[in-house]
């Protein structure tokens, strides 16, 4: 099937010309006016290989033709060649400003018609044929972007429902802390919301955030790994009974260790961090490690203080819970470790949404 082009010209002699040279290869349709011409190109649309186009026509004239294609946004995706009989320069830097492909004085040679026509119709096939192939790419990239993203909250869900068992199982197993993990998890969320308002050095993510509130519901399954005689204990832990409470952060991250192929990696480290450091204290004389300052993950520092303060604020079997406004004043003055000032500053900005929720 022969590709159609459309001659635009109010001479019959030239529009018989043209359509004598370029027959043999081409489907020729011909218009006498501007307003002709818009007719079919209107119909045909992309279909159209190339336009032929006079500028010089009584009533709607060549630019007029170009101003139209160009307000359809057509002028793009079907190529004009201006042949015509005007030689002024402007003329011709103003129809390649309107976006033509070519522009053929007149008279014009036959072979040199043909080879411009037969170039850009060519080109303007292979421009489109790229185009397509570039959107289908396109379409086939954002299928499978949308794919990953669905995978990817499938395996966060996957997670967090792990999460969740195994801190139920705490739960069950510590049978002193109750609520304490889901408390915990709220805690966390709430301060770690705000560190990221405060100190956007700390390049905080709303995903990190969620993360860090579900990873932190495990801080404590190595309490699992703690016999009943220390772990339930009503009264002051003896020093040997105290270090073996203590091994509950590395006996957690051996626990973690075991099930680390389950789940996603970013996910799993966070969570380890947490387990292993959440006593860590700023000045160096938490545990297990005795790390300090800022060497402790930003995870793990959060946490404690949502722990901290939940332990304050809770009835234990082996104390009374302290008021809210105690707890606070605790934590603010280092009487249960010391904590980052940053973080502490962020604690302050949040002290009555945490007594909110503590009830």
């Amino acid at each position: 099937m022969k590709t159609e082009i459309l001659i635009v010209d109010d001479v019959e002699m030239n529009r018989d010309l043209l359509e004598e040279m370029l027959e043999d290869e081409y489907a020729v349709l011909k218009a006498s006016d501007g307003k002709e011409a818009m007719n079919i190109i209107s119909k045909k649309g992309t279909s159209l290989g190339v336009v032929l186009l006079d500028l010089i026509m009584p009533g709607m004239d060549g630019f007029a033709v170009l101003d139209q294609m160009k307000q359809a946004n057509v002028i793009d995706k079907i190529p004009v060649v201006v042949i015509s009989s005007d030689d002024n320069l402007e003329s011709q830097i103003k129809s390649f400003e309107y976006g033509v492909s070519d522009f053929v004085q007149k008279p014009f040679n036959e072979e040199i018609v043909k080879r411009r026509v037969r170039n850009i119709i060519n080109l303007n096939s292979y421009h489109n044929a790229l185009e397509e192939k570039v959107n289908a790419q396109t379409q086939q990239l954002r299928y499978q972007y949308t794919m990953l993203e669905k995978q990817a909250k499938k395996l966060m869900e996957t997670n967090s429902k792990i999460i969740d068992i195994l801190g139920n199982v705490v739960e069950s197993r510590n049978l002193e802390s109750g609520e304490h993990v889901k408390r915990v998890k709220e805690f966390t969320r709430i301060l770690a919301t705000r560190i990221m308002k405060d100190y956007p050095d700390y390049k905080l993510t709303k995903s990190q955030v969620d993360m860090i509130a579900d990873a932190s519901a495990l801080h404590d399954i190595g309490k699992i790994a703690i016999p009943d005689a220390v772990l339930l204990k009503p009264g002051k832990l003896t020093d040997d009974e105290f270090e073996l409470m203590k091994s509950h952060t590395t006996r957690g991250c051996d626990i973690l260790d075991q099930i680390k192929g389950i789940w996603e990696e970013n996910y799993r480290k966070t969570t380890y961090d947490i387990c292993r450091h959440h006593h860590e204290r700023f000045d160096g004389r938490g545990y297990p490690d005795g790390l300090k300052g800022d060497d402790i993950p930003l995870s793990a520092q959060i946490v404690s203080v949502a722990d901290v303060y939940d332990a304050l604020v809770s009835e234990r079997v082996y104390k009374a819970a302290y008021s809210k406004s105690e707890a606070f004043q605790m934590i603010i003055r280092g009487d249960c470790g010391i904590f980052s000032p940053r973080i502490l500053e962020s604690f302050r900005n949040v002290r009555y949404e945490f007594e909110e929720f503590a009830g």
